[in-house]
């Protein structure tokens, strides 16, 4: 067995909580109630219902595996991340490392046909098999958001909706593999690189643990201790260190590894299961700001699990470069003030690269700003716009 090098984990508390889980087959005025409450609490919901089509998720994760089961000289190729493309721990341009490879690409369809030829031996396929799931999620995340616009009683409810729908909108596709802890099988190739070949790289054995209540009644699987208090003392490792996600809207799917935690302040974390009938939805920066902070931009973190490799696949639905972003008018009264001043999403994206990503990087941006102390970094925060 290999044993992977460990980022240590700081002593956090593990708090297993009912997670809204939403079926979109609902009534429709309760399915917007719904997610108006889980985004002003939690900032995250499940979805189930969603129309996504088994078939797409299965390919669009067989290509996956498929990438990241190559020699690590094959992979490569496709980088390094510039930042699309491909990369490997090393995680942005500030020296941030994670347990982690990935691939980061935009959606634009040019550019994964581009990109395309340096990632698989069949790129027709993969370009395909790409763009199908991306149009099914983005069709996903256009619902919600109109959804979101309805319960937020905008004069437009599309308005939030046509951010991600617009044709030059900067929205990009991320696959993660958290690569297993301990390897139980391993082989050398002829370059005489170490190339993981855990029997777990699939997901033919899913376990939905959504409850019929609604719920997702999630718990960590093998590697916590129980403490006083009802809570449990992770003694895990961070794949992808504490964040928020500076988009709009994100969509994620995994395989049937745990791994995925949203922080529920001071200290406490919630894990959330991989069952295979839903997606996870986060609110991002952008979302919250456009909310005037009455939707939370949810902070979140990956672990990586000893045994079994994890691969997560994450759509973060974005504006163009150019979009305004503003409170949006029904959220301004006299009561609840303007907090954030107007910004577009480039000079957003360009503030994002440069804090660390532990930090509130929205606070710059607020109408009274907050100062970050740079000597107060989380040790397991890093740099990045995209992540999990």
């Amino acid at each position: 067995m290999v044993a992977a090098p460990l980022t240590p984990v700081r002593p956090d508390c593990i708090r297993p909580i009912g997670l809204p889980v939403i079926d979109l087959t609902r009534k429709r005025s309760d399915v917007v109630d719904l997610i108006v409450r889980a985004s002003e609490e939690l900032g995250f919901f499940k979805v189930i219902n969603h129309g996504v089509p088994p078939h797409v998720v299965a390919n669009m994760e067989a290509e996956a595996f498929t990438f990241f089961a190559q020699p690590p000289s094959e992979k490569l190729k496709a980088g390094p991340p510039n930042p699309l493309g491909y990369g490997c721990k090393n995680i942005g341009f500030n020296g941030d490392t994670g347990e982690v490879e990935y691939l980061l690409l935009h959606t634009n369809q040019a550019s994964i046909n581009h990109r395309s030829k340096t990632i698989s031996k069949d790129p027709n396929k993969f370009s395909c098999t790409v763009r199908e799931y991306v149009e099914a999620v983005k069709d996903l995340a256009v619902e919600i958001l109109e959804l979101v616009g309805e319960g937020l009683r905008l004069s437009d409810p599309k308005k939030l909706a046509r951010l991600i729908r617009d044709g030059e909108s900067d929205s990009v596709f991320r696959l993660n593999h958290y690569p297993s802890l301990i390897s139980t099988t391993t082989t050398t190739t002829n370059n005489n690189d170490t190339v993981d070949k855990d029997n777990n790289n699939n997901n033919n054995n899913n376990n939905n643990s959504s409850s019929s209540s609604g719920r997702d009644m999630s718990s960590q699987q093998g590697w916590c201790n129980v403490v006083n208090g009802g809570g449990v003392s992770v003694k895990g490792v961070i794949g992808f260190g504490e964040h928020s996600d500076p988009q709009i809207l994100t969509l994620l799917r995994s395989n049937d590894v745990v791994g995925l935690q949203i922080s529920l302040g001071d200290g406490l974390w919630a894990p959330v299961s991989p069952d295979p009938d839903s997606f996870s939805v986060n609110v991002g920066d952008a979302l919250q700001a456009l909310t005037n902070g009455r939707f939370i931009s949810v902070r979140h973190r990956a672990m990586v699990n000893p045994y079994r490799s994890r691969l997560s696949m994450v759509y973060f639905g974005a504006p163009p470069l150019h979009a305004r972003i503003a409170p949006l008018p029904e959220t301004v009264t006299a009561q609840t003030p303007s907090l954030y001043r107007p910004f577009t999403w480039a000079e957003y994206k360009k503030a994002a690269y440069s804090l660390r990503l532990s930090h509130s990087r929205l606070d710059p941006f607020r109408t009274v700003e907050v100062f970050v102390d740079d000597d107060d970094d989380d040790q397991n925060g890093f740099h990045g716009l995209n992540h999990l």
